[in-house]
């Protein structure tokens, strides 16, 4: 990507029993585009006794996208749904002005040796969306736009790029783009983006200017259309970004809004367990606590 102005390193945070790799946000890059926050799940390799269990939980003022490479995760929410995510889907749940969902192992893995690999990754809503009904879709891998280019597979997993678009319902100008190479492959799209880009490298290498970057490293650009790499043979990289907003948005825990008002309420409503429950559902994630210094 030509015209690197951020590296950001991949650092180590506990989601409760389950170890990922936190992206975003970053002290000097609290977001790209409307994207606020970056998980790179595992890989985890986990023995029969051990499963990822995320009890209910609260969001507001974001969409939630889920995107797995290995195993499998059964999501359950207040608007009433239940489904599994497997590789190559998406899991999109828009919390609007509130939402609670947990995240498990399905039933039928709990008693097995699995593996668990994936993204997790927040989208703001624009102004004028942070409020409204909390809804979810869930797309199949076989319905998300994949071709091939330049020598490498591209799949528009969010947005719209390439004069193409995906059929997850993004509520702002957007982009989420895999690209796989099976050998050294030369790329200039940055024709093709807009708004704020960032390039994360979840496997192999991309060399730019001379440099060469390893994985688990998110390439913040300077300019989206200063796009312009070489990616080695192996590899494998997210391209994401869209329009900022005009306004700010602030994160507290799992609640992101533009009115720092709005959070302080959904904080004591949740306190109060005043949110909408998730049906078969008893556990519950408590607020954090502010630490003593």
């Amino acid at each position: 990507m030509s015209n690197i102005g951020l590296i950001i390193e991949e650092r180590s945070a506990d989601i409760g029993n389950f170890l990922v790799g936190r992206l975003l946000p970053f002290r000097e890059k609290r977001a790209v585009g409307p994207f606020v926050f970056l998980d790179h799940m595992g890989p985890a390799f986990l023995k029969d006794y051990q499963n990822l269990d995320v009890p209910p939980h609260p969001h507001i003022g974001l969409s939630t996208l889920t995107y797995l490479f290995e195993g499998a995760i059964l999501h359950r929410d207040s608007v009433g749904t239940e489904m599994e995510i497997t590789p190559g889907a998406v899991n999109w749940m828009t919390a609007g002005k509130g939402v609670v969902h947990s995240e498990r192992t399905p039933e039928y893995l709990r008693t097995t040796d699995k593996s668990l690999h994936g993204l997790q990754i927040w989208v703001a809503l624009p102004k004028e969306k942070e409020n409204i009904e909390p809804s979810f879709v869930h797309v199949e891998a076989k319905d998300i736009p994949e071709w091939q280019q330049d020598n490498v597979t591209v799949k528009l997993i969010a947005g719209e790029a390439f004069g193409k678009k995906s059929p997850v319902p993004v509520y702002s100008p957007l982009y989420l783009i895999e690209i796989k190479s099976t050998s050294k492959a030369t790329l200039n799209i940055g024709k093709d983006l807009f708004g704020e880009s960032a390039l994360y490298i979840l496997e192999g290498e991309i060399i730019n200017d001379g440099n060469t970057y390893g994985s688990k490293q998110i390439l913040v650009a300077k300019e989206s259309s200063l796009c312009q790499f070489e990616m080695s043979e192996n590899s494998t990289v997210y391209i994401f970004g869209g329009e900022p907003f005009p306004e700010e948005h602030f994160i507290f825990w799992n609640f992101v809004h533009s009115d720092k008002a709005v959070i302080e309420k959904a904080k004591q409503d949740w306190t109060d367990q005043k949110f909408p429950k998730v049906p078969n559902e008893t556990e519950f994630v408590p607020l954090p606590q502010p630490r003593v210094r």
